[in-house]
């Protein structure tokens, strides 16, 4: 056991856990003021949520010793998950600490998704669909991707801390969940502003902070391959901001504090997958490709397709993952990780962006249709959007009883 990787890990699983309501704040100031207590819930309850089921039987599915598609139930109540290392996953930390850090990862991503369903859907509904999206969607892509048993690790798909397991589940289950529940009251007629942009940018900023666990916390250690995680991480966040920004003032006129912050946002989701193969000149294509094309995918998303993902998942957490996963087949280097056969294209492995294309589009098949599938069911049980009436009114009164503001 080293002090040192246990000190940092420790270190940026308290990072990890403040991203999650950092997003809250993100998407809080986002949606309209009678539902900004609702949509801070949504990121604040599924952190206690997912917290819990991840210590009964989350934690086991992802990485307990299993089959290709998902793990076994050694670990359910995180029995046999102690204070030893386990060499298999960190072999410098103790078993439960990587289990906790897992956790807090774990607790973000379904959490993502509620942006695309705000203003709209029912709090039990949503209660429902976290713990059978974490248990049927989560857990299995966490196994393949990252326990050695998983087939995408088989095959050796690179994603350093959450490129695919985070984000494109998250990003196109996001999407279809959209698709399912239908457009808010008003899309595309009445103004839906952000209510706080100020809320926004404090949750990037806490974001960007938290990012620095999420991707150099996950070296697993305090070594030289947790700072580049860093020094990339900040890049690509930097350069996203500063293009997502640039694209819009072309487009619009103005340089928008809103398309900083969600410029920086995807930015981060881009060099998640690469963060611990890439260097901080790959960071900066990185960074600018997520600007880009994230911006490009909020447009067509809402003006084009005309679909309503509330606070643009998909286009800034799916199209930055899935950005994010094919330029980690272009630009990993093997001096970056230290291990064999993980060389991009650009470094003459064409092979690795296969296996990344592959992985891409098999977790985002499964996602989505599993999505559906989930969103199905509970609509035909407990309904998943809320009363015309009570949209109208906003969720904070009619769902919490409860109001943001006293003015």
């Amino acid at each position: 056991m080293d002090t040192g990787d246990t000190a940092w890990v420790l270190m940026s699983t308290a990072l990890v856990m403040l991203m999650t309501p950092a997003l809250g704040f993100f998407y809080g100031g986002l949606v309209q003021r009678k539902n900004v207590l609702a949509t801070i819930m949504h990121s604040f309850f599924i952190l206690a949520l997912i917290s819990v089921v991840w210590v009964l039987w989350g934690y086991s599915l992802a990485f307990a010793p299993g089959g290709d598609w998902i793990g076994g139930l050694d670990w359910v109540g995180f029995q046999g998950v102690g204070m030893e290392p386990n060499p298999t996953y960190a072999a410098t930390i103790p078993h439960e600490l990587f289990a906790v850090y897992q956790m807090m990862f774990a607790a973000i991503t379904p959490a993502l998704i509620t942006g695309a369903f705000a203003e709209r859907k029912r709090f039990k509904a949503m209660v429902v669909f976290s713990v059978l999206w974490s248990t049927l969607v989560y857990a299995p892509v966490a196994h393949w991707v990252w326990s050695p048993d998983g087939w995408l690790f088989k095959l050796g798909a690179l994603d350093f801390a959450g490129g695919t397991v985070v984000h494109i589940t998250s990003g196109v289950s996001a999407l279809v969940a959209a698709m399912v529940l239908g457009k808010r009251l008003g899309f595309g007629k009445d103004a839906m502003e952000p209510h706080n942009l100020t809320y926004t940018v404090l949750g990037a900023g806490l974001l960007w902070f938290g990012w620095f666990g999420f991707n150099a916390g996950s070296a697993l250690g305090a070594n030289g391959l947790a700072a580049n995680a860093f020094v990339v991480t900040n890049t690509a966040a930097a350069m996203g901001a500063l293009t997502w920004m640039t694209v819009s003032w072309l487009r619009h006129g103005h340089p928008s504090v809103l398309g900083a912050a969600a410029g920086a946002v995807a930015g981060l989701v881009a060099i998640t997958p690469a963060a611990g193969f890439v260097d901080p000149l790959a960071a900066i294509l990185i960074g600018f490709g997520a600007g880009v094309f994230c911006f490009l995918a909020v447009d067509l998303l809402k003006k084009v397709i005309k679909v309503d993902d509330a606070l643009d998942v998909f286009a800034v957490h799916g199209v930055g993952g899935i950005w994010g996963a094919l330029a980690t087949g272009l630009f990993a280097q093997e001096a970056i990780r230290g291990l064999p056969a993980t060389n991009g294209l650009l470094y003459g492995a064409p092979e690795q962006f296969g296996k990344q294309v592959i992985a891409v589009v098999a977790v985002a098949l499964f996602a989505g249709a599993a999505t559906w599938i989930i969103l199905k069911l509970i609509d035909v049980t407990v309904g998943l959007r809320v009363p015309e009436q009570e949209e109208v009114l906003g969720l904070d009164t009619t769902t919490h009883g409860e109001a943001a503001y006293q003015l």
